[in-house]
């Protein structure tokens, strides 16, 4: 049995809290003998006394405050133990692929919690370009992915759709031919529509910087290398939408879940519903189609 019962714990700090025993009662619907009863026997396992009682005051003995951190951290201990035990007890292995762009605004808190509700889950991760990723899934290499896909493809479960941008760290504006542009390698979806639009509008451009993560890409735009094609929700920080009316539109970019298979397993399942109601949560504003 423990020390410290954690009902007389929570009587304890529902008493410091409150300023007495009365009014502790109130406030956890027991009668004031039942508190003080609480109390005593709390001081009894202590061998201290945690309350300097008088007529009309009632304050912690130096005893009390220490009490006071030592109850709140066996009561969350206890809630943790709880959580962990009554959770489900999903297990099995998770292969997921995810674009870089995602991991760095989107994914990580929804992973998080995943793995704290589901701790027999174990997640492989591997991040990359979309089409590189999607070329695993189909070798089997994958279980799950989220990713992009240009409008109009038909592959995945659409989350949301971001309208693409181009973007440059503060103030910079007036992109003069040829355009430099920091990119994705082939073969980058942001890549593909940069291109595409720029020469539809016959302009030249440069490949100012290359690479294939996005700390790489934010640092070389925001060293003032070049102009960056990217979905306009998930701009990293310091990077603004260029306000240029020489560079073409670009569209839109669909962010999708993909899975190796149409029957899920139970561990997958779960992920997907954390995956569809984290984008929910996070672009309810923003439009989405069934694909």
């Amino acid at each position: 049995m423990s020390m410290f019962d954690p009902e007389q714990l929570r009587t304890f700090l529902a008493v410091e809290r409150a300023g007495g025993f009365t009014a502790a009662g109130r406030i956890l619907g027991l009668r004031q003998s039942t508190v003080s009863g609480h109390i005593a026997k709390l001081e009894q396992a202590a061998g201290r006394a945690l309350f300097r009682r008088d007529t009309r005051n009632l304050a912690l003995t130096a005893d009390g405050a220490a009490m006071v951190g030592f109850a709140r951290s066996i009561l969350d201990a206890q809630a943790h133990a709880e959580r962990y035990f009554s959770e489900s007890r999903l297990t099995g292995l998770i292969r997921l692929g995810a674009s870089d762009d995602l991991m760095a605004r989107e994914l990580p808190d929804v992973l998080l919690e995943f793995q704290r509700s589901h701790p027999g889950v174990d997640l492989e991760l591997t991040v990359g370009l979309s089409e590189t990723l999607r070329t695993r899934l189909e070798a089997g290499e994958l279980d799950l992915m989220v990713a992009k896909r240009r409008p109009g493809e038909q592959h995945g479960e659409l989350l949301w759709r971001d309208r693409l941008v181009w973007a440059a760290r503060s103030g910079a504006t007036g992109f003069d031919d040829p355009v430099p542009l920091v990119t994705y390698p082939p073969p980058s979806m942001t890549r593909q529509a940069a291109l595409q639009a720029l020469e539809r509008e016959g302009r030249t451009w440069r490949i100012a910087c290359v690479s294939d993560s996005q700390l790489g890409l934010r640092a070389a735009v925001l060293a003032g290398l070049g102009v960056i094609v990217h979905a306009e929700s998930l701009l990293p920080a310091g990077l603004f939408a260029v306000a240029d009316d020489r560079l073409p539109t670009l569209g839109d970019l669909e962010f999708v879940l993909l899975r190796r298979r149409s029957r899920l397993s139970e561990p997958e399942r779960a992920l997907c519903d954390a995956i569809e109601a984290g984008a929910k949560r996070e672009h309810a504003s923003l439009p989405r189609r069934s694909g």
